[in-house]
Formats: C-alpha cells, structure tokens, sequence
C-alpha cells in the first residue's frame, strides 16, 4: 500500500491481484451516466429555481423547478439502488462484484446488501435529499414563503445533493482505465464544484472573518481539480475540468433567467416590478476565471514531475498557487459583475491594495489546505479500486 499520499503524482499504482476483473459492460456504463444525469438535472433545477426566487418571487413546493430538482435525484437515487441490488444478486449468485463499476463492495446492514462504494454514496445522499424535502415541505406549510438559501430545510437538502455529486466522483474514478470512465470522472467533478457556492451559503450570517463563499469556491475549486488531475496522472486533466465547467456556467447563466421568464409567462405571474440587470445568482458565483488557475497548477504539476520536487510539497505549492490566482481571479469577476453587486462570491466590490493582499493571503492558505487534502482524496479515489491502475497501464 502506499505510504505517501503525494506519492500518486509521481509513482505507479498499488498492482492489481491475479486475475483482473472483467470489463465492465453496458449495464455498469449506464448506471455510470444515469446518475451523473441525475446530477446535473439537480443543478439545473436548483440554478431555475433561485432564479425563480430572484425574478418572480411566489412559490410554493410543488413548482416546475422542484419537480426538476427532485426527478434528478430521484433518478441517480433509482440508479444508484438498481446498480447496489445488482451486485448483492451477482454477490449472492456466487460471482465476483467487479470493482471497477462503482468502486469497493461494501457489506450493509450485516452483509445483506452489496453495495459498490460510488452507489452507496451516491444513494444515500438521493435517498436523504427526498427525506429532507418533506421536511422542506413540512417548512413551508409551517412558515409560508421561503425565498432564503439557507433556511435549515435547504441546507440540508444542498448537503445531500452534494453528497450525490461526489457518489458521482467516485463511480467514475472506479472506471479511470475505461475512456468512457475519464470522459464522466472529467464531467462530474464540475458539477460538484458548480454546486460549492451553494452549499456554502449556509455560513452566511455567522459573522466570519473572511469572506465564506470566496473562501469555498477558492477551496473546493482548486482541492477537487487538482484531486482530479492526481487521480487521472494524465496532461490538461485540470484544464479539461475547468473547460466543463465553464460550458456548464455559460449554459446556466443562458438557462436560468429564461426558464424563469418562459415558466413565468406560462403559469400567469409578471416578473418583479424592480427587478434590476442583475447577472444569473448561481452562475456569477461560480469562477468564471478556473481556466488560469487550472492553466497554473497544470504547469507546476509538470515543472515538479520533471524536476523532481519532493512529492510531499508538491500539491500544497501547487495548491497554493492556484488558490492566489483563483482568489485574485475572483476580484476581477466581481468588478466585471457590476462592481460586484451580482450574485457573486463577493458580495460588495472592493479592489483596494489592502483588499487584494488579503485575498492574495487567502488563496494561498486555502489553497495550500485544498492541495493536500486533494492529494489525500486521490490516494483514497485510487485505492478504491487499485486494478484500475494496472489495467491502464
């Protein structure tokens, strides 16, 4: 096993034991990609449905958004539960689970069930979303209308989501070996970081000393794109995540306020009489600036490879820089986004020297935390099925 974390930038995978599982076939691709669909309908509804909130106002539970919103987590949820009761038949049947689809078997409940790690993950943050929405349900029936982020019915309900996105993570980084398991691995970790300005909404309020949705795009922006490019140990890793995740920012920014506007115009209700020109609140929170920080990391990953920097510093200076850059990157979108008052990971525009090395400052330290953190959560994504290794090689 291997003893060092960082030791997956530069050395070869733990080998596989005699006898390489098989190839996984059609079922185990699509349980793969019915789950990442689930995903990303959930992201789709959620940036709808916040901008519902923004430019029309009155909800109620059952609204076109939520039913978007809850059918994607319906489906992974289904998804996740069809691939689980496969392998606990294949399992009981007396043949090997394969790894390789959906990560590790995994007894539950005193080995009734089989589970593949990726699958349980993801399922069980299905199953807790569609638990905490009838307490969203329960919440708006008790209190009426509810147009705030982080009320604790949503949080919760963002927190499950998101635990499905990394289900998603893990159920492709099983089939790393496969083209098909790369093409989903580099597609579900944007969805994943989509979603991280989101989730931490839920800080709002409590008064921190820096900035908390700065602070977590930085964070889990660099930690998951660099945790990726460990992962896959292949060139424009970084670049290619932060390449989806533009495609689906500019497809959101396009998407929300339409949606809102056609659904608006549909059901009878006007749009708000003061309604500003605001960009889209979800896509202007995410880093509309990941290329040039992927661009650095990418750089310094091969600088480090190839001169053989110490393996245990090498993702937290990576980290680091790619953390100054993605802060100070965040400055400039929340000037461009007038002056900051969108949507933003900041919420008001300050571009004085102070402000800038304080961001500056902080990049790097959440940076440098999300670098070796990144090179832990890669060590853990390949020794969940360590035959992935040998078999791409």
């Amino acid at each position: 096993m291997e003893s060092d974390p960082a030791s997956t930038l530069t050395g070869p995978g733990r080998p596989s034991p005699p006898g390489r599982p098989p190839r996984p076939q059609s079922a185990g691709v699509a349980g793969a990609y019915a789950v990442l669909a689930g995903t990303l309908l959930s992201l789709i509804g959620t940036c709808w449905d916040v901008q519902w909130h923004v430019d029309v106002g009155p909800d109620t539970f059952f609204t076109l958004p939520h039913l978007v919103l809850y059918s994607g987590s319906a489906i992974a949820g289904i998804a996740g539960l069809a691939m689980v009761l496969s392998a606990t038949f294949a399992q009981r049947a007396g043949r090997p689970v394969d790894p390789t689809v959906g990560g590790s078997p995994v007894r539950v409940l005193g080995g009734t069930f089989t589970a593949p790690l990726g699958y349980l993950v993801a399922g069980t943050g299905a199953a807790l979303f569609l638990l905490y929405g009838l307490l969203d349900l329960w919440w708006h029936s008790l209190y009426g209308f509810d147009a705030v982020l982080n009320s604790p019915p949503h949080v919760a309900l963002f927190i499950s989501v998101s635990l499905t996105m990394a289900g998603a993570v893990i159920v492709f980084s099983a089939s790393r070996a496969q083209r098909w398991g790369r093409i989903g691995f580099v597609v579900s970790i944007p969805v994943l970081i989509t979603f991280t300005p989101i989730t931490t909404n839920a800080l709002n309020g409590l008064g921190l000393p820096v900035d908390h949705r700065l602070a977590g795009t930085v964070f889990f922006a660099v930690c998951f794109v660099l945790m990726g490019a460990i992962t896959l140990r292949h060139r424009w890793v970084a670049l290619s995540i932060a390449a989806v995740l533009g495609v689906m920012q500019l497809f959101v920014w396009w998407f929300s306020p339409w949606a809102a506007k056609v659904y608006a115009d549909y059901v009878g209700l006007p749009l708000r009489d003061n309604l500003r020109d605001m960009p889209p609140q979800v896509p202007a929170g995410m880093p509309m600036f990941l290329l040039a920080a992927a661009l650095v990391m990418e750089a310094l990953l091969w600088l480090g490879r190839g001169r053989g920097w110490p393996v245990r510093l090498l993702p937290q200076l990576t980290g680091a820089a790619g953390g100054v850059v993605l802060g100070l990157s965040m400055l400039v979108q929340a000037s461009m986004l007038r002056g900051g008052a969108g949507g933003g990971p900041m919420g008001r525009s300050a571009t004085s020297a102070t402000t800038v090395l304080a961001v500056a400052i902080l990049g790097l330290a959440f940076g440098a935390l999300a670098g070796y953190l990144a090179a832990r959560f890669a060590v853990l994504l390949r020794l969940n099925t360590p035959a992935a290794d040998q078999e791409s090689r």
